[in-house]
């Protein structure tokens, strides 16, 4: 009995089939998580990224002390914020 090299079974589909199943599964299992790293997450309750004011900027930046009171003063009265 020979043995038919080119083909996966009786049909030359089954397997075929079979195969091409188990290789989409495994391409969405790594492209679907990342696609949702690359996005920033899952869901769609996401918001859009704020610009923040120069105001805003200026308030953070005191806040955590990489600018002294007279220099947020200083260019508070700058900016005219």
């Amino acid at each position: 009995m020979m043995h038919d090299w080119w083909s996966w079974g009786p049909s030359g589909w089954g397997m075929g089939f079979g195969h091409l199943v188990w290789l989409v599964a495994l391409v969405l299992i790594i492209a679907l998580p990342v696609a949702a790293l690359v996005r920033g997450g899952w869901g769609s309750d996401r918001q859009p990224p704020h610009n923040k004011t120069p105001r805003e900027i200026l308030d953070e930046r005191f806040a955590r002390g990489e600018i002294s009171k007279e220099e947020y003063d200083e260019r508070r009265r700058v900016l005219g914020v």
